[in-house]
């Protein structure tokens, strides 16, 4: 779903603890990890999100799908994760890429079969990776039976699955709609003379959780796959899921900051509460949701394990700091820093710098000129590696895809975007910048076809592409960084291993470094005695960085992501551009 742009979202991925976390690439070292307490596998996991539309197509239909993602297997299994996190695989209309679900119990044709999901499910066990999968169900799609049902009367069992407004009362009270073409969260239904509530497209009714059918009906969906053998779920835009059914007015405007109305409504724990009774508690699953919150306190309430709602945040604001034409670096290091220091005693983070919701992660956060781009992204993978907290890596980070930056309408497929740019040339806004900004922006530059190798369309398919292949994918793919032992994928697989093998890495505390330094991230991670040093330079610029309190004590270099160690000079190492070094205090 869109990114919120709020400083506090959380995206809460729940997995079951079913299976072994580790695979035979980069495996835990688990005589190193023994007697830490309060030990979780998922803790300790390494999850990679994958975009199904986008990974790898089998039938040459242009579309990635579920024996695409098994004919790679083994690709994900070298990579060293224990988790892939499939975005919605669900029979839809594809409205809005499957985030428009019509049957929660079967397969987008686009995808396969069940029996593609049975057999994907398989072999990622037979890999010990696990399947955690994104489930919608703050609203679902207006083909769904349910809605059908809902809108053929007014009397009809079904029809307080959703929310309606008859209108005979009138307009209802605005609501802003975040990919609507009028902005307009309302829809009006001549079948029954009444009005219906989306919060995002006009086909993603919303589902009135209000309704304990709704909630039942929910959790027997979840069941399904749960019994089915799958290790978790996450929840789409769960934050809204609880709302005030009387449908008050909102202060003019409120829609620049429409979290603080629609989020963390006053039913959700006591829904959470009842999700973990019904669903979680019986398989040992982790909590499930995306929420939101506006203090430390919120974010507690939903993660602290006595309260049995959930179990780790996934939290938004660093991500929407990121801008490729620049973006204030000491406010990312203060936001991670302060999310860090918050969950340091109880609750636990995930860290990421990109998914489906964003622009790519060297192209927002590094620099995806040829110049830098492999060094820059190594850089990043390797801040998102060595954090405190599950880290989550987006398909194609592992290579550094970059933005591909469209420059005609035409080649958009989102349809947020896609309606925006309806509603700007309607209202006469400024086409030239709002072009600009989504080439920049836009989340189809998270979401182009994976580069496998230089053949035609990046190996991805023998037909046309859903949505068009970055050209670079020429130089920039898999089969020719798989050759090359200093390439970003290869410097990947470096770094989860030695995230496996290191506890201090998992369960460390942080301690940010030198907070004021324009350029530099430079934190500690320690644990029983054993500090760890990383210092990433974030900058272009050669900088001779001083050790501070650290230049007197012995330091052994652990890993660099350029081919050579860095030249050190005293009291100083000297970093090149993007430059990550990561060193153990002796």
């Amino acid at each position: 779903m869109k990114k919120m742009p709020v400083w506090l979202t959380l995206v809460i991925v729940v997995i079951a603890c079913n299976n072994n976390p580790s695979s035979d690439t980069g495996k835990k070292d688990d005589t190193k990890f023994a007697g830490i307490p309060d030990r979780k596998w998922w803790k300790e996991a390494i999850v990679y999100q994958l975009y199904p539309r986008s990974f790898k197509d089998s039938d040459g239909d242009g579309i990635g799908d579920l024996r695409g993602i098994i004919s790679k297997l083994d690709y994900l299994q070298s990579l060293g994760i224990d988790a892939v996190w499939l975005n919605p695989i669900y029979s839809s209309p594809n409205d809005d890429n499957g985030y428009d679900v019509s049957d929660y119990r079967d397969i987008m044709k686009d995808f396969g079969t069940m029996e593609d999901f049975d057999a994907l499910l398989k072999g990622l066990h037979e890999r010990n990776i696990k399947i955690v999968m994104d489930l919608v169900v703050n609203h679902s799609s207006d083909e769904h039976e349910w809605f059908k049902q809902s809108r053929s009367a007014r009397n009809n069992p079904y029809r307080n699955y959703y929310h309606w407004w008859n209108a005979e009362k009138g307009k209802p009270p605005y609501r802003y709609s975040l990919f609507d073409i009028n902005h307009d969260a309302w829809m009006y239904d001549s079948l029954t003379n009444a009005y219906y509530l989306h919060y995002f497209s006009r086909k993603q009714p919303d589902l009135n959780w209000e309704n304990p059918q709704v909630r039942k009906e929910v959790y027997d969906i979840m069941k399904f796959w749960a019994d089915k053998g799958i290790d978790g779920f996450r929840l789409d835009a769960f934050q809204f899921v609880s709302k005030d059914t009387t449908y008050p007015a909102f202060p003019k405007g409120f829609e620049k900051n429409f979290i603080l109305y629609y989020a963390m409504g006053k039913n959700l724990h006591g829904y959470l509460q009842e999700m973990n009774r019904e669903v979680f508690s019986k398989y040992n699953m982790m909590s499930v949701a995306e929420g939101a919150g506006n203090t430390f306190e919120d974010a507690h309430n939903l993660v602290d394990a006595g309260r049995k709602e959930l179990d780790m945040a996934y939290a938004f604001e660093g991500v929407d700091i990121g801008n490729p034409k620049g973006y204030d670096f000491l406010r990312f290091k203060e936001v991670y820093s302060r999310w860090d220091s918050a969950f340091a005693e109880k609750g636990w983070l995930s860290v990421f710098l990109a998914n489906h919701d964003q622009a790519r992660m060297v192209s927002r956060f590094g620099n995806d000129g040829p110049a830098y781009r492999d060094v820059s992204s190594k850089m990043l993978n390797t801040f998102v590696l060595t954090m405190r907290g599950t880290p989550y890596c987006y398909y194609g980070d592992e290579l550094a895809m970059t933005n591909i930056g469209f420059d005609k309408i035409e080649d958009y497929r989102d349809v947020p975007t896609l309606n925006e740019y309806q509603y700007q040339k309607k209202t006469g806004g400024n086409m030239q910048e709002f072009m600009e900004k989504i080439k920049n922006s836009c989340r189809d530059n998270g979401r182009t076809p994976f580069q496998w190798d230089t053949t035609a369309h990046a190996g991805f398919t023998s037909g046309t592409p859903w949505i068009r292949v970055n050209p670079n994918y020429t130089s920039l793919n898999a089969a020719a960084q798989e050759k090359d032992p200093e390439s970003v994928l290869n410097y990947f697989r470096k770094l989860v291993k030695l995230r496996k093998e290191n506890p201090v890495l998992v369960y460390g505390k942080y301690t940010l470094l030198d907070k004021s330094n324009p350029k530099v991230y430079a934190y500690t991670r320690e644990l029983n005695g054993e500090k760890w040093m990383l210092l990433l330079n974030f900058s272009k610029d050669a900088i001779d960085y001083n050790f501070h309190e650290y230049k007197t004590i012995n330091k052994s270099l652990v890993l660099s992501n350029y081919a050579d160690a860095p030249e050190v000079a005293g009291p100083s190492v000297k970093l090149r551009p993007y430059q990550a070094v990561i060193y153990k205090m002796l």
